[in-house]
Order: C-alpha cells, then sequence, then structure tokens
C-alpha cells in the first residue's frame, strides 16, 4: 500500500513569529487520520523570525530530530547539551525520563527554516542524552548515507528506535534507488526541491508511505533547486 501526503493538505499553525506545516497531528491540529506513520509520530516543518523560538520546555520517551534546511538553529537543554545546528547537520536529543530545552533561531536578522521530527523509541525512561552531526551534502548527490540508525553505523547519530533515516539529494536528471522489504514500513519526505518518485511528481514538503511493499523505488531530481530526500525505514 502506497499513501500520498501532499504539502498543501498538512495542518498549519501561523503565528507572529512561527510558520509551521504538521504532517501529522500536532498541538492544536488533529486529524484521526493522520495520527504517525508507526513509531514515526511528528514532521513539523518550521519558519522561526529572527531572533524567536521555542522557550524552555519539557519532553520524556521521545526520540527528537532536528534537521536545518537554512538559517541556523541554537538548542539548549537542562542536561548540558548546547549548540548551534547549520544546514546539513542533524541534531538528535534523546528525551528519556524527562529533558528541559528550548530552541531558537540563532540569527536576529534571518529566518531559520528546519525539521522537527519526533520517533518514539524502544525503550522508555532511557536517560537523556544529546548529539549533532554535520553531512556533507556533496558527498550526498546521487548516493544514500545514513543519517540515524540504531547502532550510529557508518557515522550517523544512534537512536534508540529499530529505525533508520537515510538521506540523498538530486540534481535535475540524477537517480537514486532504494529496496523495500515487505516486513518494514518507509515515509519518505522531500524536504527541498523537486523530484519525481516512481512516476509520483514531489515537490517540497509532499510525502509518501509505503506499508507491504516490496521492489525497488526509483528518484530522480527535477529541473529547479536540488532535491532534499528524506527515508525514514521503520518497524512494520
Amino acid at each position: 500500500m502506497q499513501v500520498l501526503r501532499a504539502a498543501a493538505d498538512r495542518g498549519q499553525v501561523k503565528t507572529g513569529w512561527l510558520d509551521s506545516r504538521h504532517t501529522f497531528s500536532f498541538g492544536h491540529f488533529h486529524d484521526p487520520s493522520w495520527m504517525g506513520w508507526g513509531p514515526l509520530r511528528v514532521i513539523n516543518e518550521d519558519r522561526v523570525a529572527p531572533g524567536a523560538g521555542f522557550p524552555p520546555h519539557g519532553h520524556a520517551n521521545m526520540e527528537i530530530l532536528s534537521y536545518v534546511l537554512d538559517g541556523a538553529l541554537a538548542h539548549r537543554d537542562d542536561n548540558g547539551g548546547e549548540g548551534v545546528l547549520q544546514p546539513g547537520e542533524l541534531q538528535w536529543m534523546g528525551a528519556g525520563h524527562g529533558i528541559e530545552h528550548s530552541e531558537f533561531n540563532a540569527s536576529k536578522d534571518a529566518p531559520v527554516h528546519f525539521l522537527q521530527i519526533w520517533i518514539q523509541p524502544d525503550r522508555v525512561n532511557a536517560p537523556p542524552a544529546h548529539a549533532q552531526k554535520g553531512f556533507d551534502p556533496q558527498a550526498r548527490r546521487g548516493r544514500w548515507a545514513t543519517l540515524a540508525s540504531p547502532d550510529g553505523a557508518d557515522g550517523s547519530l544512534a537512536i534508540r528506535q529499530q529505525a533508520w533515516l537515510q538521506g540523498v539529494r538530486l540534481g535535475e536528471g540524477e537517480t537514486a534507488a532504494f529496496a523495500l522489504r515487505p516486513d518494514r514500513r518507509y515515509w519518505l519526505h522531500l524536504a527541498q526541491g523537486a523530484a519525481e518518485v516512481d512516476g509520483h511528481a514531489l515537490v517540497a514538503g509532499d510525502a509518501i508511505g509505503y506499508v507491504d511493499e516490496s521492489g525497488e523505488l526509483h528518484l530522480e531530481g527535477a529541473a529547479g533547486d536540488v532535491a532534499d530526500v528524506l527515508l525514514f525505514d521503520l518497524p512494520a
């Protein structure tokens, strides 16, 4: 089964400093048809005004990934984690038994555009933790890179779930493929640019979910900005 989630159909929350698009139910946006995809619970595409952000607030028992598309995002938590996230970098925060953190636009002049991703962990009440890592965008041109995994393989960030996050960047005419397994479920999210995936023309924010599917996905970059494709490989 394949399910298309069009960018234009996502939920939206817009305030004076935040423009957020919600792939799945989150906060004031609730749609019982879109409560997540297996353990993948949240993909929010956030644009935050200069100098603004999310003040300190708490989480527990959630794996939270942040992926900056443009600008810079400043993180700080009460477990000693802090840093500024730039485009091409991925941040992991394991909330564990409880953590308080803030996320602010690191710039006073330019907005920050990023994805906030929540994955339910495969264990509860683990110690909270934080890490971030940069991934060379050119090294991902036409080649899949493992960005997150259960064991930190291939230089990826280790997360507390039997899930993998893969990423590839495709310019116009560049191609990539990925073999699907019917005992897994997948969520493909186009973060930037445009691409064609097995005949589906996708634009930024579009996504496709796969359940009980086998065979190969075939992807090709389209005209315009380089396509930044994220693929979540999840327990069925």
